[in-house]
Formats: C-alpha cells, sequence, structure tokens
C-alpha cells in the first residue's frame, strides 16, 4: 500500500475502502508473522512486477487464493524472490519448471553472467497459477495469455479502476507557467524506454516547427537506460520539453490535468495495464495509447491508436498536431473519455465485478468464461407511454395563472417527463413539492398504479385535492405534509419504484442529504431518482458573475408582503457535477446527467461566455440553465456528510 511507489499500490489503496462497502475486508500490506488463512472466506492477491509484492507471492503459493494478475508475466518479479536473494538454485528450478530443459540450459547462462534473464518469452507464472483458485484481470488480452500458460479455472475480467479527481486545471497551468495559448503534452510514469519516449520527443520536436508554443512535460522516475536528458539536449527542445522527475502524487495529478494532450505509449507490453491512463480519462484529456495488448480493447471513441510500425513516429506527429489544431475536436474526445470512466470504471462499480466474482468462488458457483458472449436476454417491452403534449397538460390547470406557469415552464416539464421511467400498475411513483402540474400524467400517461405527493408542513397532516381536466379526466391526490430536511418520509422501506423531486433541492436551508438519505430508504433496489434544479454554472449564471451580478436564478428575498404567499427563494443552487457527487454519496448510479433550457431557449447574448470558455479550454458542456439528473439506487448511503456540502 502507499507509500509504496507503485501503481499497485495506488490501485489498491483505491479499490480497498470500495470494497469494504461489500465485504468484510482486511488489508494485509507487509508480510505477517503468521497468517490464518481459515479466518478467512477467500485470500485475494494483487500482484505485479515489482520488489514490494515478493511477500505477496510468497503467500499466494502458501496459502492459495484468488490472484489479481496486473501484467501476464511475472519473470522481473520471480528474480527479486530467487536471484536478488541469492537463491540461484531456485531460480534455475523455477525456470525448469515453467520453460522446461531449453530454459534451465539458458538460466545457467544467466547464472553465468552469460546473458541477461529471458524476461519476453518465459512468464513464470506456472506455478502461481496452479496453486490458484481464481484469476483477476483487467483485459481480454491478459485473459487469453493466462489461459496459453495452462491455467484453467475461472478468469474474471474486470477493468482497470479509475481515479475522478477533483482538480483545478487553470490553477495547475498557472503553477506551471502556461499561457492560454500553450498547447502542453505529458507524458506521466516511470519513464522507460518501451514508453516510447525517443519516438515521441522526435514526434514532438516536428510539431514545434510547426506550432512553436506548444510544450511538453514529463513527470515521473527515468530508468537508469533512458537517456533523457540528453535526448532532450540532442534534440534541440530544451526550451519546449520540461522535465520534473518523480513528484508526488497530488502533483502528479495536477499535472496530467494540465495537459492537453497526453501520451501513454508502450511496446513491447506484457499486457499490463496503466493506472496514469485511468487518471488521464478520467480527468477528460485527449489521450493517445499504442494499439498493443490490453490498449487495443479500449473503445475507439474515448482515444487514439498508434500502430506500432515503421509510420509509428509520422502517426504521433500527425495525431498531436490534429489535435493541437483542432481544440474542439481534443475537448470532445477527452468528453468521451471521462464519460466512459464513470460509466465503467469507478471504483464503485469495479469493486461490485470483484464481489460479484469472489462470491461465486466462495459458493462454489460457476463462472462464464470470458471468451463466451453470454446469450443476450430479450429486453423486456417497455410500458406504453402515450405522448404528453403542452395542450395536455394545459388541460389540468386550475386557473389562468396555473395556464401561464405551465406555458413558461413546459420545456422543462415536458423534458422531466420525458426522463421519467415508465411505469406499471404495480409500481408506485413520488412527486415531492407535487404542484399539480404534472401530477395526472404519472398515471394517465406513464401508466403508475399508485401516485403519491408530498409538500412542506406540519408532519402527520395531509390535504387531498382533485383537479378535473379540460377533457373531463379526474385525478384526485391525497398530499403527505412534512419537512424533508428533518422528519422520517411516512412511507415503508423500499415502497416506490420512482422517486421525483422537480425544483425542491435548491430551497433546501440546512440538511439536503437528509432528504437524500431518505429517498434512498424508500426506493427499491434498482429504483429510479430523478431530481431537476437551476444550474449555478451556466452561461448565464457565468455571464452575470464575471458583469458583477448575483448568479443565482432565485437568489432574491421576499418582501414581507408577499412573504406567506411566494415561494421560497433559493437557498443554495448546485453545479451540475456537484449533483452527480449528491447522486454518489447517497447510493445512487447516476443514469443521465443533461442540462438544457428551464424558462427560455438559448440566448444569444451569452455566447460570449462560450467563446471565453473555449478560449481557455474549458468545459462548455452542461452550460444550460437547468440540470436533470436520472440516478438509479444500487447501495446504501456512503456518506452521510459529504465534505463539499457540510462544514
Amino acid at each position: 500500500m502507499p507509500p509504496s511507489r507503485t501503481g499497485i499500490a495506488d490501485y489498491s489503496a483505491a479499490l480497498a475502502p470500495a470494497l469494504s462497502q461489500l465485504t468484510s475486508l482486511d488489508v494485509i500490506s507487509d508480510a505477517p508473522t503468521s497468517f490464518d488463512p481459515s479466518a478467512y472466506d477467500l485470500a485475494l492477491y494483487q500482484l505485479g512486477n515489482n520488489p514490494w509484492h515478493a511477500f505477496v507471492y510468497d503467500l499466494a503459493i502458501e496459502h492459495p487464493g484468488v490472484i489479481v494478475l496486473h501484467e501476464s508475466n511475472l519473470h522481473h518479479l520471480l528474480t527479486d524472490v530467487t536471484i536478488r536473494r541469492a537463491l540461484w538454485d531456485n531460480y534455475l528450478v523455477e525456470c525448469e519448471y515453467n520453460g522446461g530443459p531449453e530454459a534451465l540450459a539458458y538460466a545457467r547462462r544467466v547464472r553465468a553472467l552469460e546473458v541477461g534473464p529471458d524476461y519476453d518469452n518465459l512468464p513464470m507464472t506456472r506455478r502461481l497459477l496452479e496453486r490458484s483458485r481464481g484469476v483477476i484481470v483487467h483485459s481480454r488480452f491478459v485473459a487469453r495469455e493466462v489461459r496459453r500458460q495452462g491455467f484453467t479455472g475461472p478468469i474474471a475480467v474486470i477493468p482497470h479502476g479509475a481515479w475522478i479527481p477533483d482538480v483545478d486545471r487553470m490553477a495547475a497551468r498557472d503553477r506551471l507557467g502556461l499561457a492560454p495559448h500553450n498547447p502542453l503534452i505529458g507524458i506521466f510514469g516511470f519513464l522507460k524506454p518501451y514508453k516510447r519516449i525517443a519516438e515521441s520527443l522526435r514526434a514532438f520536436r516536428r510539431l514545434v516547427k510547426f506550432e512553436p508554443s506548444v510544450r511538453m512535460l514529463l513527470a515521473g522516475e527515468v530508468h537508469p537506460e533512458l537517456p533523457l536528458e540528453s535526448m532532450i539536449r540532442g534534440l534541440g527542445l530544451e526550451d519546449s520539453v520540461r522535465y520534473t522527475g518523480h513528484i508526488a502524487i497530488d502533483e502528479f495529478t495536477q499535472s496530467i490535468a494540465a495537459s492537453d494532450i497526453v501520451l501513454n505509449l508502450r511496446y513491447p507490453t506484457v499486457g499490463e495495464s496503466s493506472g496514469t491512463l485511468l487518471r488521464a480519462l478520467g480527468l477528460g484529456r485527449a489521450v493517445l495509447v499504442s494499439d498493443v495488448g490490453s490498449f487495443t480493447e479500449l473503445p475507439s471513441d474515448v482515444c487514439l491508436k498508434v500502430p506500432v510500425d515503421a509510420r509509428e513516429e509520422d502517426t504521433i506527429f500527425e495525431f498531436l498536431q490534429l489535435l493541437v489544431t483542432r481544440p474542439q475536436l481534443s475537448a470532445a474526445l477527452g468528453a468521451r473519455a471521462e464519460a466512459w470512466v464513470r460509466a465503467e470504471c469507478s471504483w464503485e462499480h469495479v469493486a461490485g465485478m470483484y464481489h460479484e466474482f469472489l462470491t461465486a468462488l466462495r459458493d462454489r458457483r460457476p463462472w462464464p468464461d470470458f471468451d463466451v458472449e453470454p446469450p443476450e436476454a430479450p429486453a423486456p417491452a417497455a410500458p406504453a407511454v402515450a405522448p404528453v403534449t403542452p395542450q395536455y397538460l394545459a388541460g389540468w390547470a386550475a386557473d389562468e395563472g396555473a395556464r401561464g406557469y405551465i406555458e413558461t415552464h413546459k420545456d422543462r416539464l415536458l423534458k422531466t417527463l420525458e426522463m421519467t421511467p415508465a411505469g406499471s400498475s404495480a409500481d408506485r411513483i413520488l412527486e415531492m413539492g407535487t404542484y399539480f402540474q404534472i401530477t395526472a400524467a404519472l398515471k394517465t400517461k406513464l401508466g403508475y398504479g399508485e401516485v403519491r405527493g408530498c409538500y412542506y408542513g406540519p408532519a402527520g397532516t395531509t390535504k387531498t385535492k382533485k383537479v378535473i381536466s379540460s377533457e373531463g379526466e379526474a385525478f384526485e391526490l391525497t398530499v403527505e405534509m412534512f419537512d424533508a430536511e428533518k422528519d422520517p418520509f411516512p412511507y415503508p422501506d423500499e415502497y416506490f419504484s420512482t422517486v421525483l423531486c422537480c425544483e425542491l433541492i435548491e430551497h433546501l436551508p440546512s440538511d439536503p442529504m437528509h432528504l437524500m438519505s431518505e429517498v434512498n430508504r424508500i426506493l427499491k433496489p434498482g429504483g429510479h431518482f430523478l431530481v431537476t434544479t437551476p444550474n449555478i454554472a451556466s452561461l448565464r449564471a457565468l455571464a452575470a458573475i464575471l458583469q458583477g451580478f448575483h448568479p443565482g436564478f432565485f437568489p432574491a428575498y421576499l418582501t414581507p408582503k408577499t412573504l406567506e404567499e411566494g415561494d421560497a427563494r433559493h437557498n443554495r443552487e448546485y453545479t451540475p457535477k456537484e449533483i452527480w457527487m449528491l447522486f454518489h454519496y447517497a447510493g445512487f448510479q447516476v443514469d443521465r446527467l443533461e442540462t438544457g433550457e428551464f424558462r427560455e431557449g438559448p440566448r444569444a447574448q451569452h455566447h460570449w461566455v462560450r467563446h471565453l470558455l473555449e478560449q481557455y479550454k474549458l468545459p462548455t458542456d452542461w452550460r444550460g440553465d437547468g440540470i436533470y439528473a436520472l440516478g438509479k439506487k444500487t447501495a446504501k448511503v456512503r456518506e452521510r456528510y459529504p465534505a463539499f456540502l457540510y462544514s
């Protein structure tokens, strides 16, 4: 575990808290004086080619469990546990065991110092694989290598988890002395020759001649066999390239965020995944990878893949030139990368896959092979949903004022109904803060068997309202009253399929996570939660604050004469990212997160703000006036008082 300088240490430190949410987990990060495996259902070993993992290898041999192979070749590790311990006889035994007489003969030449170890052709995994109950890998490439090496047991292909840190990109660029017009290309991690450093520097030299303002940053420890400084001098790149050496993880992450393009190239490969790559994708950077090994399996729309052939340097140059001259393309590539990481590589998602595999092994249930595609189950037929029109909503308005409100807010109301999952006669839905603009449509158009409503008021009291539409349809609803920030909601656990919280959360003055926690409690597992709320990071809000005005959608205090009948002012408006965090900490997986119109369409007078964001390469998405977020309950509340929201 950290502070060990290994990517697997960082990986383990990120996985452990997420896995602890699902199972009882003890972490052993140093060689134990004694170890009793009978106290556990399974032992889980994280292994890679680093001396820090020597004790892990020894334990995995002595007490078989599930091994996580971060690469398909452990020859470097075996030299650490044999040759570097002066156990040459053990090394010879292992070479013969893994590769037969030919490997033994070669190993004897290694012992005589005639040649170096045959790292490329002898993976040295046989004994470990024979002892293991199961194997976890990060790619099908490594899974196939493990099968080729003779393992016949269950293998789970689980994506490498990804960090999605909150980093001030502009502050990081300022720290590096970068101007807005300086594109930054970064290479990060342990700087080894096989990471195509020479090829990247030569391609970068060609790019500098085309675009002199471009800069390159190399951050990480340099391998002894890589003459980095002389390479930089020899190419005349001293003014355009900066090398930092090893830096702390916070500065490392900030440097990735400051970059516009990240090079994560490597050849040859033993199937290793890259934590640095996942950090870059999670930070929404445009990334180049080598089109080999596990990297070939990355979706083609989240990174650019460089073939390792005679045109490698040309391809690197052409990709860099394309991304530098078309920053909008670079931004779009990064946005798709971040979205993919959030959906497929979050630590919670990865931990869930670990838990599913480990539970299957514990219970001795069969595990499907990674190369056999499971038959596609027919998708359940979606309930038929009748179209909802503004005229239909207006038909339920009680008076002219209500009709005017629906006309002003029709885009938001229709968007809300479009994002609300359809129901069936067996499903229940709760609309919080119900105003009856869309309430009837939840039953008549979306098909829910039971519609409930609630509103702010003395706990335990109710109000009943009956409305009749202009077409003669009748709808009656009893509304429960309570304080959503203080009172227990008057509903049983796991009662609802769907809960709507529209234009409410921004009004809460003290404890929004109480609401989030209660919604989690009353929703069924897999149930949906829809939140709509104003966006404090919209183009409108940015334009206001840059010109000296309050950015809030409704920050005004009510005059005393309107205080009783007027809507409460907004106490705290949110950004889309904060809504995502709110869902995460409350145990919800975000299925859709969008922004759009609230009361009016896009306004031309705010286009200058978009141009400003583009100039500084800041995100231009999620800039609509309203936030629309649909989540699915996947866990218990993760954190009752998240630090971003509570002091």
